[in-house]
């Protein structure tokens, strides 16, 4: 059955209109986005496809475009449309911590780590540059590693914060293993940095570990 063939309160434009987009189901809110299906497969059936092909909506939009080119259905004006979708989401959360200290939201510091780093097949470290009142300058990812480890040099990090002018950071990195439990080794690296940083006074407020669907703050687990 196709959308239209669907009683009008049951289509996922007017269901969403009427009661709000809470009230739709994963595969109505991706079918929105597609608009159309395929031959032989409604666009409802070919959301639940691509929902589970991907994992549901984690893996779909941390995925990228690239990673979903191998999807029937999903062309490369589809592709695109969703990569656009993960971008504003990105944005709009990069605008509110640029517009308060992060200690406002550090849900959404997380969130916004997880759109970034939450499905990286390999291990990346990246910071997050602060002004003076913890509101967020940008971000940059500062080293690239294999699928378990990545090397980090203090004194790189130390030369960018000078350069972003920055008055604090939050360290982050992910496990391209899903599982976000620091390692001892993630320990010490904090501790040498937040030494290093401390030498040209830069606050280390927190290194937040990315797994697949978790984030794991080193400042809450009272390892700072």
């Amino acid at each position: 059955m196709s959308i239209k063939d669907l009683p009008a309160a049951a289509r996922p434009r007017e269901k969403l209109l009427q009661h709000g987009a809470a009230a739709l189901a994963d595969a109505e809110l991706l079918a929105l986005l597609l608009r159309t299906g395929i031959r032989g497969q409604g666009v409802l059936q070919l959301a639940e496809g691509v929902l589970a092909r991907t994992g549901g909506y984690a893996g779909l939009l941390h995925g990228g475009a690239d990673r979903l080119k191998g999807i029937k259905g999903l062309g490369p004006a589809k592709r695109a449309e969703l990569a656009a979708v993960v971008e504003m989401a990105r944005r709009a959360l990069a605008q509110r911590l640029a517009d308060a200290p992060v200690f406002d939201s550090p849900q959404q510091v997380k969130d916004y780590l997880q759109l970034h780093l939450g499905a990286l097949q390999h291990e990346v470290f990246a910071v997050l540059w602060l002004d003076a009142q913890h509101r967020l300058i940008g971000m940059d990812t500062l080293f690239t590693g294999s699928l378990s480890q990545t090397s980090v040099y203090p004194r790189e990090v130390v030369k960018h914060a000078l350069a972003r002018n920055a008055g604090a950071v939050i360290l982050a990195h992910n496990h391209p293993s899903g599982v976000a439990e620091p390692s001892r080794a993630d320990e010490f690296l904090t501790q040498s940095l937040k030494s290093a940083l401390g030498l040209v006074d830069v606050r280390v407020l927190d290194h937040l570990v990315v797994g697949c669907g978790q984030v794991v703050s080193f400042a809450e687990r009272g390892l700072l």
